[in-house]
């Protein structure tokens, strides 16, 4: 029987293949009463389990040197929160005071914790509900005897299919196994965007669809399935004339991309000579080989708060120096621009200890936040990237400037830090380059200003049309209104550029927008300078800026 399944697409592209169903163990675990007697020996049984789990996460750590680079930071969360005293220490107290068995005590913990989290606003945060139950999962499955990772059935490497992975979940222990095997996409009940499996989807560079609800409970294993990652269409058991369709816009997909794989080391530039720079937009240093495989002249914006997020404590400034020195060695030479943290109000981690905001958006975010918590959190971050820019072509830019004295701001706090590393005979770029990301009204319409201050603007689209339209872009109910076309966003955005090029500097766009190939030759004509996208998208926007001449 054929049916189609919607869920939400996280990575683009066509896989067709067999299902490859993966094994889900329940929660749901009997509530048991022992004796007094028999309560310590609970507890030893269930600290056992615990750490045989910890001890299997360490192993598949030493283990992934084939694996994403990715891998090691979700497998590092998962031992985080067995360390966490809510999870190591908390189901301990509660077999005491009820006198339980171990795992319903860990299942008890394990739903107060998922309640906590699905009180956060930012989605990214929400979704580390998911890492909680795998992590309590595991310890189960050990508790009831049945260890290890989930088997993965029917894996062969044929030449003929492809495999598709259908799970309730997929965690990070399950995808060390993939490496052995063929398989063509993930598909799973529940996930987000911004879960580890849609990351390590976008990572290899393979369709998804996630948040199918019942996908796994609906397919049987080896039948066959369409995954149309772009859509967030699942077809299973398709007809012969379906199946014939998705063929064909798959092999039209791959000719498209195959087409484009000449244009890797040609320049950006028209027809008529304008030269247009196209970066990429990364969250993590491992994305910085698929940005290069893509064509990319540099990365036009690292997200530094997936550094700070898969963990329950701040990372150093060594660390942070270490992932900024990886990114600018992997670039050999080309620059590469690093956002400064911007986190807060939606984005609030738990070890911050932030208030939850009515208001995130128009919060304590970014700049604001990074100048109030200067000693435990901006000054490290400064020092890490000055540091790093010793090792490459290091930009610094800072998100949310609303006005000229927050710039000078961080630039005082990094002249002070260039004194410092000079008195400590430690070597940077002293002629580092100081950024603003431009995405407040405020910001575009005192760009003339902040042109005399900042080296270059970068303007982040996303948040510039939501400020800018009074839109909430995270509601579902405003997407008809949410329009980045709009007048008023193309006006800023020349009116930021034309005030940098009056100064002699440049200016980009690192917003989504830049990646809608409708405005590519606008863009260029308005005089932008740089275009920073998705990695795939690099090529496609070369294409287009080779085949355009400014003057028409």
């Amino acid at each position: 029987m054929s049916f189609t399944l919607h869920g939400l697409g996280v990575s683009g592209g066509i896989a067709i293949g067999r299902a490859m169903l993966m094994s889900h163990a329940t929660l749901e675990v009997s509530h048991l009463t022992i004796a007094p007697r028999m309560v310590d020996k609970e507890i030893e049984r269930f600290d056992t389990a615990v750490k045989v789990v910890k001890d299997e996460l360490i192993l598949m750590k030493e283990n992934t040197e084939h694996a994403p680079a990715e891998l090691n930071a979700f497998i590092d969360i998962h031992t985080m929160f067995l360390e966490d005293p809510e999870l190591a220490e908390k189901p301990r107290d509660i077999i005491r005071e009820r006198r339980c068995n171990a795992e319903w005590a860990l299942v008890q913990q394990m739903e107060h914790l998922v309640e906590q989290f699905e009180q956060f606003d930012d989605p990214y945060l929400r979704e580390r509900k998911f890492d909680v139950v795998q992590v309590v999962e595991r310890v189960v499955k050990e508790l009831l005897g049945h260890p290890g990772r989930a088997a993965l059935k029917n894996a062969r490497k044929s030449k003929e299919e492809s495999l598709i992975v259908v799970a309730h979940d997929l965690s990070p222990a399950d995808t060390i196994a993939f490496k052995e095997h063929r398989f063509a996409s993930f598909i799973t009940d529940v996930g987000g965007a911004t879960s580890h499996t849609a990351i390590l989807a976008r990572s290899m560079a393979i369709p998804a669809v996630l948040g199918l609800e019942n996908a796994r409970g609906l397919i049987r294993d080896g039948e066959l399935l369409i995954v149309d990652g772009l859509r967030g269409v699942v077809i299973v058991n398709p007809d012969q004339r379906i199946l014939d369709e998705y063929q064909l816009r798959k092999e039209q997909i791959e000719l498209e991309k195959s087409k484009l794989k000449h244009l890797k080391t040609a320049k950006s530039e028209t027809i008529d000579g304008v030269e247009v720079q196209l970066f990429a937009n990364i969250e993590l240093p491992g994305d910085v080989p698929e940005a290069l495989q893509y064509g990319a002249e540099g990365i036009g914006l690292f997200r530094t708060e997936f550094l700070f997020m898969d963990r329950t404590a701040m990372p150093t400034e060594e660390e942070q120096f270490e992932a900024y020195k990886k990114v600018a060695e992997t670039l050999d030479g080309k620059p590469v621009i690093i956002r400064t943290l911007d986190i807060g109000g939606d984005k609030a981690l738990p070890y911050l200890g932030l208030p939850t905001e009515e208001n995130p958006f128009l919060g304590f975010r970014a700049v604001r936040f990074c100048l109030q918590r200067k000693e435990d959190i901006y000054k490290p971050q400064l020092r890490a990237l000055l540091r790093a820019s010793a090792f490459g072509k290091v930009r610094i830019m800072v998100p949310l400037v609303t006005c000229v004295d927050e710039l000078r701001a961080v630039k005082a706090i990094i002249e002070e830090l260039k004194q410092e590393l000079d008195a400590e005979g430690i070597a940077y770029d002293k002629d580092i380059q100081v950024g603003v990301m431009m995405e407040t009204a405020a910001a575009s319409l005192i760009a003339d200003i902040l042109a005399k201050e900042a080296d270059f603007f970068s303007i982040g689209t996303n948040d510039l049309t939501q400020y800018t339209l009074a839109i909430d872009r995270q509601n579902e109910k405003l997407d008809e209104f949410y329009n980045p076309h709009h007048e008023a966003i193309l006006r800023m955005i020349q009116m930021v550029v034309d005030n940098a090029h009056k100064c002699g500097k440049w200016a980009g766009i690192c917003g989504e927008l830049g990646a809608d190939a409708t405005l590519t030759e606008q863009f260029v004509r308005m005089g932008l300078d740089e275009l920073s996208v998705a990695p795939s998208m690099v090529l496609k926007l070369r294409k287009i800026v080779r085949e355009m001449k400014v003057e028409e």
